[in-house]
C-alpha cells in the first residue's frame, strides 16, 4: 500500500480481534516498502497496542514483512500476550473513545481538528479525528463538556 497516495484502513478495523491492529499492518507495510508518505510507524497509537501485545515495534515489523493479513493475525494471536474476550474489547472500547489527556494535548488536539474541521467540536476521541481527517464518516457525537472535552 503506498500510503503516500492513499489512507491505511481505520483505527475501528479489526484483525484478530483488535482494534488498531489492521491500519498498524498497512502503515508497518508501508514504512518497510518505503511508501509510508506522512504516516509515522510506530506512532504512539501503535505503541500502545504493542505494549498492550508485549511485542516490540521490531519484531512486529519483521512478522508483516512478506505475509497476508491472516498470516499476521495467526502470527499476532500467538506472539502477543494473552488476555480475554473481555479484556480485549475493554482495551479496544479505550482505543476507539481515548482522547488527549493533559491541557497541552488538548490544544494540539484542537488543533489538528479544527484544521480539518473547525465545525466538528463533538469530535473529541483521537479515533474519530483519524477518521475525520482521512474521510471517513464521522457520526456527530453529542459534546458533554465545554471546550469539546468529555
Amino acid at each position: 500500500m503506498d500510503l503516500r497516495t492513499s489512507y491505511p484502513r481505520s483505527i475501528r478495523d479489526k484483525l484478530a480481534g483488535y482494534v488498531h491492529l489492521a491500519r498498524m499492518v498497512d502503515k508497518s507495510r508501508a514504512t518497510l516498502a518505503g511508501t509510508q508518505g506522512e504516516y509515522i510507524y510506530p506512532c504512539p497509537l501503535d505503541k500502545r497496542l504493542l505494549d498492550f501485545a508485549g511485542i516490540t515495534p521490531e519484531q512486529f515489523a519483521e512478522a508483516v514483512r512478506g505475509k497476508t493479513d491472516q498470516a499476521i493475525a495467526d502470527w499476532f494471536r500467538k506472539a502477543a500476550k494473552p488476555h480475554s474476550h473481555a479484556e480485549i474489547e475493554q482495551w479496544n472500547t479505550m482505543m476507539l473513545t481515548r482522547g488527549p489527556d493533559t491541557p497541552e494535548k488538548w490544544e494540539y488536539f484542537r488543533t489538528l481538528r479544527d484544521a480539518v474541521d473547525p465545525t466538528r467540536t463533538d469530535i473529541t476521541s483521537w479515533a474519530d479525528l483519524l477518521d475525520l481527517d482521512e474521510k471517513r464518516p464521522v457520526p456527530t457525537r453529542k459534546t458533554v463538556a465545554a471546550g469539546g472535552q468529555r
